[in-house]
């Protein structure tokens, strides 16, 4: 089996997989996913499609990741992660898309306004 490269995005995140046969061991920008991302949470989203295909401990995975914060970062990963599954197996896909891992989420920062504070919020307004 040769490297499956694929890319995710979220937000500004933009991570790059290589996917690999192997013992499970995941790198992520050279650290190990555990240095990286050192909550639980964050470990679990980039795990999780390998968990929902079963396929735990069956791949190596090489990251490289830029931009957004580790949240971003990891739903990123986990995009990623998960067309490289459905590009090595097509029935991973009836396992990953009702869980919605195969969605980019298109929720961007709103811009802001001039003559406003941020976004949506205003500069106090006197009457008097």
């Amino acid at each position: 089996m040769e490297v499956i490269h694929k890319i995710g995005r979220r937000k500004t995140a933009v991570a790059r997989v290589y996917l690999k046969e192997g013992s499970g061991k995941v790198t992520i920008n050279k650290k190990d996913l555990n240095d990286y991302f050192p909550t639980a949470t964050l470990q679990y989203k980039v795990n999780q499609p390998f968990a929902l295909t079963e396929n735990e401990e069956k791949f190596d995975v090489n990251v490289n990741v830029y931009g957004g914060g580790i949240t971003g970062q990891a739903e990123a990963i986990r995009l990623a992660i998960s067309r490289a599954m459905c590009e090595l197996d097509q029935e991973n896909r009836a396992v990953l898309k009702p869980e919605g891992l195969l969605t980019r989420d298109p929720r961007m920062v709103e811009r802001k306004k001039f003559g406003q504070k941020k976004a949506r919020k205003k500069f106090q307004f006197s009457k008097r």
